[in-house]
């Protein structure tokens, strides 16, 4: 067997290098920060201007304050709108207000809007008091003063404080690609050429020639740790090939025997499955009866419930379940013991079970003495028929029970619902619908039935 391995191939199609991924991540990384620091202090920035602005804006009310105030005063209607006509002049304002009263009239308003200018609950606003004193420690309030700022001017600068930002960011990464680019370049990318070359060049009887960076460094660093690294691979290459020329003549002769014994072993675990495959059927059985009685328990009947559901819901067929349970039967085990009453169960699951000997039919046990008998293709009428045979049945038992209610017999109280697929949309909610006639007939006597939907 011929033990030498194929050279090594390198793919020769163009791929991109491990610089150009690094700058690309750095890149992405500056991009990314560049973001971050520009939504900060954009942030930032709108944060000082609405300041600088709701500070330009209290400068504006203190110049003008004691001037408007005496306009007013001195009723002087030329002098406030001329100081309202200077107010645009001052960029910050987009909009001034004065409201006081002239002379004995109604309220008055002067106001001067910037062209363009919009109500802007970001740019801030303005509102004083406007006070005059026309002697020494008399003080009357004349009017109101209010400033409103123009948002389009903190717009304005914000766009050139972000230009600037961004011009600044963006030039540092580049820079630092361009940085990272060359220094990566010459102090690895050459080098790991150097060793992809060498490595290509291998072939089992090159192995001894050993990988040789020319590197001028003052301390090992992981290019030299690569460079030894690829000479001791080499030599285990070396070693590894002779141990497995060596190994591979005593695998053949392993192989002949194993095949042997594999041979065996299967025939062996054929006849060993055929035996669990039987075993499996008889626990998949004994898993859905009833040890006691015989009948199908309540795994079973789960399982065949939703079938018959379906079917009904799908065909538009009847579906009646019946839920049956021996009155008084904790008394009776309390009286007679409970081996006696062991007894009793399996001649009432027998009854029950051959009064039921439809095909599709299902008679389960799914509690101590409860069980439901699932009858597809038969209406309420019907059921309501057999169910009531199914007490004759019982009681035609005779089996004793003297400190019974309803009789010194065993006897059983029936609930009986019928599907309405217009009102019962799962068998859960069918069963609890016979549960409670269930509940209905013990409540009203025992020994006997109790239909959903009817008054007994």
């Amino acid at each position: 067997m011929n033990s030498t391995p194929p050279p090594l191939v390198l793919p020769t199609k163009k791929a991109s290098t491990l610089g150009a991924r690094l700058v690309l991540a750095t890149l992405l990384f500056s991009l990314l920060f560049t973001v971050v620091v520009v939504a900060v202090r954009t942030w930032s920035t709108w944060q000082s201007n609405v300041a600088a602005m709701d500070s330009e804006l209290k400068t504006v009310a203190q110049i003008y304050q004691r001037t408007l105030a005496k306009s007013i005063w001195d009723m002087d209607r030329e002098s406030l709108e001329a100081h309202l006509a200077g107010l645009s002049g001052v960029a910050s304002v987009g909009r001034a207000v004065i409201t006081f009263k002239a002379g004995t009239r109604k309220q008055d308003k002067l106001e001067n809007t910037r062209d363009g200018w919009k109500p802007s609950a970001s740019a801030p606003s303005l509102q004083t008091a406007l006070v005059y004193e026309p002697f020494p420690g008399g003080e009357e309030t004349v009017g109101e003063f209010a400033l409103y700022g123009d948002e389009r001017v903190l717009w304005t600068r914000l766009r050139g404080e972000l230009a600037a930002m961004i011009l600044t960011q963006v030039a540092q990464s580049l820079l630092l690609a361009s940085l990272i680019m060359l220094l990566f370049h010459r102090l690895v990318t050459v080098h790991v050429r150097h060793i992809a070359s060498h490595l290509a060049q291998l072939r089992p009887s090159a192995l001894g020639r050993k990988l040789s960076l020319n590197r001028q460094t003052h301390r090992p660093d992981e290019l030299s740790a690569l460079e030894a690294g690829v000479n001791q691979l080499q030599n285990n290459v070396a070693d590894y090939l002779e141990q497995q020329q060596r190994f591979e003549t005593e695998l053949a002769e392993h192989r002949d025997r194993l095949a042997l014994l594999v041979n065996e072993r299967t025939a062996a675990l054929q006849a060993s499955n055929n035996r669990l495959e039987n075993a499996n059927i008889a626990l998949e059985n004994l898993v859905r009866t009833d040890a006691l009685t015989g009948l199908a328990n309540r795994r079973q009947f789960d399982e065949t419930k939703e079938v018959e559901l379906r079917r009904a819901l799908r065909t538009g067929s009847p579906l009646t379940l019946l839920v049956c349970d021996i009155d008084d039967f904790k008394l009776y085990n309390d009286t007679y013991g409970h081996a006696v009453g062991d007894h009793c169960l399996c001649a009432v699951a027998t009854t029950i079970g051959s009064h039921f000997g439809r095909a599709g039919d299902l008679v389960a046990r799914v509690g101590g003495e409860e069980f439901v008998v699932l009858l597809p293709a038969t209406d309420a009428t019907h059921g309501l028929r057999l169910a009531n045979e199914l007490l004759a049945a019982v009681s035609a038992l005779g089996i004793e029970n003297r400190n019974a209610q309803a009789a010194q017999h065993i006897t059983l109280s029936i609930g009986l619902a019928e599907l309405d697929p217009q009102r019962v949309d799962s068998m859960d909610v069918l069963f609890k619908l016979a549960d409670a006639a269930l509940y209905r007939a013990k409540s009203s006597g025992r020994n006997r039935v109790a239909v959903h939907g009817q008054e007994s």
